[in-house]
């Protein structure tokens, strides 16, 4: 566990594109990304997915384990937000060119 409320993860320089590209792979998970890209921030609550809370759980430790996501504690919640900067740093382009391909596909 990092400071207070921080829950750990990768620093921006151990982000590794396997490690996020697999993140990418799974439905569930884009569903995610794209809910976080179009709100910024959200409550694990709140987040519009069709799978049980276990299984979200699990889906959401791949996210923030590869450096996609920033999870934020606020009392017994949790809000959710895009690494973009440090996707971008590390690996330009690459989460607009996914971001992208989702939408391409659901229109």
């Amino acid at each position: 566990m990092g400071a207070m409320g921080e829950v750990d993860e990768p620093g921006t320089l151990r982000l590794t594109l396997p490690e996020v590209l697999h993140a990418f792979s799974d439905p569930t998970r884009l569903a995610v990304v794209t809910q976080l890209a179009a709100a910024g921030e959200m409550s694990c609550g709140n987040l519009d997915v069709s799978v049980a809370k276990s299984t979200l759980s699990q889906h959401l430790r791949v996210l923030r384990e590869a450096g996609v996501t920033h999870t934020r504690r606020d009392g017994n919640q949790r809000w959710l937000s895009l690494r973009r900067d440090d996707l971008d740093l590390r690996f330009p382009g690459l989460l607009e060119s996914v971001l992208g391909s989702v939408a391409r596909v659901e229109h």
